[in-house]
């Protein structure tokens, strides 16, 4: 056989093979649009719920709202009136001062003479037995004097002045784990869009999921359980070596279909300040993505076959329109799957309220491949990992 005949065999049986590894991830990402995100794009507010007055005296329970805080001094003053100021009949707001060495606590002081439910710790001279902001966490869970938990950060603020109202509304004897939505604040920028997009897809997976009964996380921002919960599970004490994974490896631990749900309705959100820069971005990923690896096996495998198929998705595509052998079923795969991603997403956009154009989105969710290639490198990395936002 002429060589050059044998390489052309060797090519159609590459370019068959990526075909292949494209329809196989076109339908997969078929699936997980339709499938796993539809459940949040098609998710309605329970009528109960909507209709209840939890801030009336005769509906409300009691609310203990912990904040950590380590040198947050200037977003303690421009956030922390928002939380205490909540329009709701009882409820303490537990500032932990996790060791600052910036003016904190003095900021901390002066809003205990206005406020007579805001109680302050200061973990400087406590002995630490758990990494990062765990043990903060953890101080300030044992002080509060109620059994419903809400928690949020020190550089965030509520929606509105009914956050507590609403968030408390969820909890029954049953459902002892309220997971909130907790968008980033809008700057201009490169940076900041593919912040957005990235808020919006960790939404669509952790929200989704858990609607599917598959609960795994929560983000700390925006985020309530039972105290008693926490107790019974001994806390974060089976992580409590690992700086980051308060919001994520706790609620995996702990959430099940029957004990979990969602809200999101717009009064609920949290904004947070979001990285202003790469590095710091960056070195917030390295840490989010450094307790993905202690999820459980099932986790694992759903939120991989996400990532895998995102990836093989694109990465194919590219090879197939590099070596110009589109056919029919290809575009066929291609266009449903764009017309399914567009259904899911607008509706997602809209209900989460996240300002970012949808062909943006589009636009960064075909570019995000190369995201995996950088930050599966980084992960790897050895250097300390503080839990600082």
């Amino acid at each position: 056989m002429p060589k050059s005949s044998t390489i052309q065999q060797y090519n159609n049986s590459v370019i068959l093979f990526i075909h292949l590894l494209f329809v196989l991830a076109a339908i997969l990402q078929i699936l997980i649009y339709l499938g796993i995100f539809s459940r949040l794009a098609f998710y309605k507010t329970p009528s109960s719920l909507q209709n209840q007055n939890a801030s009336s005296p005769s509906n409300s329970l009691p609310i203990s709202v912990v904040i950590c805080a380590r040198n947050e001094a200037e977003n303690l003053q421009k956030y922390l009136p928002s939380i205490l100021q909540q329009n709701y009949p009882e409820f303490e707001v537990i500032v932990v001062n996790d060791a600052s060495t910036d003016d904190t606590q003095t900021i901390l002081e002066t809003f205990t003479k206005t406020y007579s439910h805001l109680k302050t710790i200061n973990t400087e001279s406590l002995t630490r037995n758990m990494a990062g902001k765990k043990f903060a966490l953890t101080k300030g869970i044992e002080v509060s004097k109620y059994e419903h938990l809400l928690f949020t950060d020190a550089d965030c603020y509520p929606a509105s002045q009914d956050w507590i109202t609403e968030m408390a509304k969820n909890f029954t004897k049953k459902r002892q784990i309220v997971l909130g939505f907790g968008p980033y604040i809008c700057h201009e920028g490169c940076l900041n869009k593919i912040i957005q997009y990235e808020t919006l897809t960790t939404a669509l997976q952790y929200l989704s999921l858990s609607l599917l009964g598959l609960p795994y996380m929560g983000v700390g921002r925006n985020l309530a359980y039972h105290k008693s919960l926490f107790i019974e599970n001994k806390g974060f004490e089976s992580h409590k070596h690992i700086p980051s994974g308060d919001d994520d490896l706790f609620i995996s631990e702990v959430a099940t279909p029957q004990n979990t749900t969602i809200n999101i309705t717009p009064k609920t959100f949290c904004y947070s300040e979001p990285p202003l820069d790469w590095h710091s971005w960056i070195a917030q990923k390295r840490r989010h993505l450094s307790t993905g690896k202690y999820y459980s096996f099932l986790h694992k495998l759903i939120l991989g076959g996400i990532s895998a198929s995102h990836f093989l998705f694109y990465g194919t595509l590219i090879v197939v329109l590099i070596t110009k052998s589109f056919n029919f079923t290809i575009f066929s795969l291609f266009t449903f799957r764009l017309i399914s991603q567009f259904v899911v997403l607008k509706r997602v956009l809209k209900k989460l309220k996240v300002p970012l154009p949808i062909w943006q989105f589009m636009v960064i969710d075909a570019l995000f491949i190369f995201y995996y290639g950088i930050f599966g490198l980084t992960i790897f990395s050895k250097a300390q990992v503080s839990w600082k936002k």
